[in-house]
């Protein structure tokens, strides 16, 4: 094992029992610690996710995965060679008014310590941030369609990195199904195909 696997794993164990939270439901939801030139950042597990222990483990997991298999992964395949992290790891619990509540600022803070500590050990050459809360801690966002479709270069928690943001796949969405967001996922998904750090997940040439 490398020094790098070896921290990597020390990080993923220290994550798993982080208790920063206290209206944040456990467990902690943590994707594999795969070594990879790609990050995936998702906004924070539902309630399902806690129980299949595994990030994006639902319905809208589903749909995303169909994407990256349009670009050559499927979902067992993008989980081995791809690292996923989140804004947040634990389920923040209902809304009341419908939906998954999004975490407040105290918890996006206290939870960005570990996401700016896999940024460091990955070194990633793409990250890939999913839905707008997690676009916005790496862009300024209004309306999706002004970032989705392009990549934006630029440093993250001290590192220089491509980033290329996906919508979010929930079924609760039309953005990605309908225009102009169904072309722009594609154009999307597209620049993902071609990127050198994707290329490299793949095993091909860059």
């Amino acid at each position: 094992m490398s020094d790098q696997q070896h921290l990597l794993q020390q990080h993923r164990q220290a994550l798993l029992a982080c208790t920063r939270c206290p209206a944040m439901i456990r467990p902690v939801v943590s994707g594999k610690p795969v070594l990879s030139p790609v990050l995936l950042i998702g906004q924070a597990p539902g309630d399902k996710e806690g129980v299949l222990g595994r990030p994006f483990a639902w319905t809208a997991g589903k749909t995303m995965f169909k994407w990256f298999a349009q670009i050559g992964l499927d979902e067992a395949s993008f989980r081995e060679r791809v690292y996923m992290a989140a804004v947040c790891r634990c389920f923040p619990g209902k809304n009341p008014k419908g939906g998954d509540r999004v975490p407040n600022p105290q918890e996006i803070q206290q939870c960005a310590g570990w996401l700016q500590a896999e940024v460091a050990l990955l070194q990633p050459k793409l990250i890939i941030p999913v839905g707008k809360l997690a676009i916005q801690q790496m862009l300024e966002v209004d309306k999706l369609s002004e970032v989705i479709g392009g990549l934006h270069r630029l440093n993250f928690h001290g590192h220089d990195t491509d980033v290329i943001p996906l919508p979010h796949p929930s079924g609760a969405s039309t953005w990605h199904r309908t225009e102009p967001g169904a072309g722009l996922l594609q154009a999307a998904l597209a620049t993902i195909q071609e990127h050198a750090a994707w290329r490299q997940v793949l095993g091909r040439p860059t």
